[in-house]
């Protein structure tokens, strides 16, 4: 009597299963062109690279290991390059982030004229990076304005883009591109963090200083986070900035490590390009290593 029960649990578990089964291939086959994109545009072209960079040429195919590290290495042109693009991303990334995360607070008191503010500061995203390039070009030209703004102090005339302060415009023209969305993201955090944790902290006479220490910062660690990794790549692609600046031999302070790469690939040299992006890349996950588990300690408390 009990055996048309179990047979329609049977029945139903079965075709349970067959859906499962059947929405696992489903999901599988919409996945597939992705997963063939990445394997085909992404995966496949690195481990390229990974190959050129331990053989001797496209042609011969020795492998010679980590020959063409050291070669690229005691490269004066990929030391003067790595040197500036190191110089550069520890001064322009964490300007990045701290200004934007002041405007950000600023934005986010009561202040006037606060959506004029903002829409100045988002500005920069939307004008074509050419545009940008020729309006950089007219402040900082020998005989450009800024030079005629300091000649009206009694200063002289400074070759900006061809001396020591060629990194300097550089790094205010990153700011100026990557300030807005960076403002947007921790303008996004802030609305995000408990109202009721900071009126609790009012109340217990919290100073403006510890509530921002120990409680924004904290909520804030994982868009803090995002943001420095993002300006972190973002300071490793200003070479197209200063490729139409200057071209492809810009002045010493101003040579990234993008231009090596760019110059090394006119001249066919696979196999010292290859070595220098896995350099670059090795660098890059160690930096970006460090920075999760900066965050993971600092956000724990707001996790648990």
């Amino acid at each position: 009597m009990f055996f048309p029960v179990k047979e329609k649990l049977k029945s139903g578990k079965s075709g349970s299963n067959r859906r499962t089964r059947r929405g696992k291939r489903i999901s599988v086959l919409y996945l597939l062109p992705s997963v063939i994109g990445v394997l085909l545009f992404f995966v496949l072209p690195f481990l390229i690279v990974v190959y050129y960079s331990v053989v001797d040429n496209p042609i011969n195919h020795e492998f010679v290991f980590l020959d063409n590290f050291i070669m690229v290495s005691h490269n004066a042109a990929f030391q003067q390059a790595a040197k500036n693009t190191m110089m550069f991303s520890a001064t322009a990334v964490p300007l990045a982030v701290v200004l934007s995360l002041l405007l950000a607070m600023m934005l986010e008191s009561k202040i006037p004229f606060k959506s004029q503010f903002r829409t100045f500061f988002l500005s920069p995203m939307m004008v074509p990076i050419a545009s940008v390039v020729l309006i950089w070009q007219v402040l900082f030209h020998y005989n450009g304005m800024m030079n005629e703004v300091l000649g009206w102090f009694g200063v002289d005339k400074i070759d900006w883009l061809n001396s020591s302060y060629a990194q300097i415009v550089i790094v205010i023209l990153f700011l100026w591109k990557n300030l807005g969305y960076n403002m947007i993201l921790f303008m996004a955090a802030l609305s995000s963090i408990p109202k009721d944790i900071l009126e609790v902290a009012v109340l217990e006479s919290a100073s403006p200083y510890q509530i921002f220490w120990h409680i924004k910062l904290r909520y804030m660690s994982s868009t803090i986070l995002f943001v420095t990794i993002m300006s972190l790549i973002n300071s490793f692609k200003v070479f197209r900035e200063i490729y139409l600046l200057k071209g492809d031999y810009p002045y010493d302070t101003m040579y990234m490590l993008q231009h090596f790469m760019n110059n090394t690939f006119g001249k066919l040299d696979y196999q010292k390009m290859s070595a220098a992006a896995i350099m670059m890349a090795i660098v890059m996950v160690i930096i970006i290593g460090i920075l999760f588990l900066t965050e993971n300690y600092f956000g724990k408390d707001v996790e648990g």
